[in-house]
């Protein structure tokens, strides 16, 4: 799954982009923050994925 894939996932469940720094989204949801990695069409490892969901509470499969 590739970032922006993920990005769009987080957006459905009400997550905004708060800023974007050179490859990588900052994500926020209330007090909630997490980063995105976003390089080209590479997937995100599945370990930074778990991650990813295990802060926001989304699942990502």
């Amino acid at each position: 799954m590739t970032g922006k894939e993920v990005i769009k996932i987080l957006e459905q469940h009400g997550w905004k982009v708060l800023r974007i720094a050179g490859s990588h989204y900052r994500m926020g949801k209330g007090n909630l923050r997490t980063t995105v990695p976003v390089h080209g069409k590479r997937d995100i490892g599945k370990g930074l994925l778990a991650a990813i969901a295990r802060q926001t509470g989304v699942n990502l499969k």
